[in-house]
């Protein structure tokens, strides 16, 4: 197995080191002149080694705020806004709903709940392969 220490750093964990460089420099944790000189460093080092040493002193970068990437937190967004449009239709949550939006909603509201008995009817009807002869539809 290869030296860990002998692996060639890529453009981008350069670019984290320097974040990470500007995170501590924005704590207050390194001068100006520090992140200068580590700045040089990260920008000549070739192995991962190298990069490590720069930000050795330095506390881990913090995690993101939001560590969920995909379609969760756009859901979990669209569940939230829909339950305060729904609340605010029907007078709670303490949000002002104007007319035309409220008339919207409306309208949203009902187009779904028409989809979903179109739905439930053709479910417990059937979708049967022999289309509309069990129905008597062909007879004159």
């Amino acid at each position: 197995m290869a030296d860990p220490s002998g692996i060639r750093c890529s453009d981008a964990e350069r670019e984290e080191a320097r974040q990470h460089l500007a995170e501590a420099a924005g704590e207050g944790r390194l001068t100006v002149d520090e992140v200068e000189e580590r700045l040089t460093r990260v920008a000549a080092a070739r192995y991962r080694d190298e990069l490590a040493e720069t930000t050795a002193d330095l506390p881990p970068p913090a995690a993101p705020a939001s560590s969920s990437t995909g379609w969760l937190p756009v859901l979990a967004s669209a569940r939230n806004q829909l339950g305060a449009d729904l609340a605010a239709l029907v007078g709670r949550g303490g949000q002002v709903m104007s007319k035309r939006r409220r008339l919207a909603m409306l309208v949203a509201v009902l187009a779904v709940a028409v989809l979903f008995a179109a739905l439930v009817v053709a479910a417990f009807h059937g979708f049967g392969d022999d289309g509309f002869e069990h129905h008597g539809a062909d007879r004159g």
